[in-house]
């Protein structure tokens, strides 16, 4: 199924994946560790991800471009 957009919120040790269909509606919505992340991002069939800007984006921002993702870091605000 592809999705339009996604979105990971940022933690500490756990993460949140949002994934929204073409309408905005959220469509799946996940919770994962810091470890199941880029296995949970490796398969993501999205057009866009957003995650908020900070010190550990940056790294998850490399590895999603890496897997051809398209990711957007916006600042926290």
């Amino acid at each position: 199924m592809k999705l339009h957009a996604g979105g990971i919120d940022l933690g500490k040790t756990v993460f949140h994946l949002v994934r929204l269909d073409s309408a905005g509606r959220e469509v799946i919505r996940k919770k994962c560790s810091r470890k199941q992340l880029l296995a949970c991002t490796a398969n993501l069939e999205v057009e866009l991800i957003g995650m908020k800007s900070c010190t550990g984006s940056h790294f998850l921002d490399r590895a999603s471009r890496e897997q051809g993702l398209e990711v957007r870091l916006m600042p926290a605000q």
